[in-house]
């Protein structure tokens, strides 16, 4: 359990990346660590599109702002909600964004427990980008793209200080 906490504690997000593909039983035992989160009702309303096509990459980083490092990352999982397998849909019961943020969580700690690097790439809720993925991806109409996880081999090693506050932790009342 040590070990946990210490990925845990050291995950941080990595945006520089060494020229080296990542393994695809690298990429499914992260994929499982995603589907294995939490999810409201059981409803499991996640699929992954992995893209390891550079042209791929550098036509999402083109739509993406905030994505630069997709031009030298190894491989991108876009997080995508199928809203058909909401038992709760519609406004106000979006249950699906806290399912694949918990996805996604599970994967960022994966990469990291592998020897990874990886970084959260918000899509939603910029309908344009969302747009323009589901676009370059080929992904139905109706899904919903949360993010995208850019990953690969780091080359760089950022600051693991603890971001522990305990003057923001309040017991019984604020």
């Amino acid at each position: 359990m040590e070990k946990f906490l210490e990925v845990l504690n050291t995950r941080r997000s990595i945006r520089k990346f060494l020229d080296h593909p990542v393994e695809k039983e690298k990429i499914l035992k992260i994929l499982e660590a995603g589907m294995n989160a939490p999810s409201a009702g059981n409803e499991q309303p996640w699929h992954f599109v992995v893209v390891t096509d550079r042209q791929k990459m550098l036509a999402m980083k083109e739509k993406h702002p905030y994505a630069a490092m997709l031009a030298e990352a190894a491989a991108a999982i876009a997080v995508v909600a199928d809203p058909k397998l909401l038992k709760y849909p519609g406004p106000g019961q979006e249950l699906w964004i806290q399912d694949l943020s918990a996805a996604t969580e599970n994967i960022l700690l994966a990469i990291h427990a592998l020897g990874l690097g990886g970084v959260w790439l918000a899509v939603h809720p910029f309908e344009e980008r969302e747009r323009e993925i589901a676009k370059i991806l080929e992904i139905p109409e109706g899904y919903r793209i949360l993010n995208l996880i850019a990953l690969g081999y780091p080359n760089q090693k950022p600051d693991t200080t603890t971001r522990f506050k305990e003057e923001r932790i309040h017991w019984e009342k604020w």
